[in-house]
């Protein structure tokens, strides 16, 4: 059960939270098999793969009532939808180019009675206003991606970190990392989740430009 492994690293969430994410393996596989937006192989374990890696964000960053967060290149909704699950009172506007991927956000977003949040068929940089954070999950490399968000901040921060980047990656990301010439903190997501997935994943947290 999905709720048993979000359980197991956020024990004090409500009820109606635990039911949000348990709805969501039967909502994804009913849309997944109109629209493909986890692969075939890798769908069984949404749970681990998808929800808890997204709430892996959730480890570094407590995101704020009234903050607002953009899901660059959201795909399905990973990590908006579990985000804005267990942050309902932060707003998360979800992008991606992809228009019947948003379909899918939107569907599910509906279905499980999320409130706070927003799919558009849009591109980054289109996205409407200023945010207090950019999240989102190894769309591209991070020389790329951050000049299509590096103009999206609000520049009055007020969480435990600045207003920022939180980008979930894997792997040896040193070579990137060198070539984006940005200055980047890494967290490990081993030091907070046990399961083997989670060895070589990472949050990597870019402040926002002055």
């Amino acid at each position: 059960m999905t709720s048993d492994i979000v359980c197991k690293y956020f024990p004090n969430l409500t009820s109606a939270q635990l039911a949000q994410f348990e709805q969501l393996p039967a909502l994804y596989q009913h849309w997944n098999s109109q629209i493909n937006v986890i692969s075939r192989k890798d769908i069984e374990s949404l749970p681990e793969h998808h929800v808890l890696h997204s709430l892996g964000i959730a480890k570094i960053m407590e995101f704020l009532p009234g903050e607002r967060v953009l899901d660059v290149g959201t795909g399905g909704g990973f990590p908006g939808i579990p985000l804005a699950i267990l942050f309902p009172e932060t707003q998360f506007f979800l992008a991606d180019s992809i228009g019947k991927k948003i379909k899918v956000v939107n569907e599910v977003a509906t279905a499980i009675g999320l409130t706070n949040v927003t799919g558009e068929h849009i591109r980054a940089e289109q996205a409407p206003g200023t945010f207090d954070f950019v999240v989102s999950r190894a769309v591209t490399q991070l020389k790329e991606f951050y000049p299509w968000v590096k103009n999206k901040f609000n520049p009055f921060s007020k969480n435990t970190l600045p207003n920022g980047i939180l980008y979930l990656k894997g792997g040896d990301l040193q070579q990137e990392i060198a070539e984006s010439h940005l200055k980047v903190r890494q967290y490990y997501l081993k030091d907070h989740f046990s399961e083997e997935f989670f060895e070589t994943k990472q949050v990597i947290y870019i402040k926002a430009p002055h």
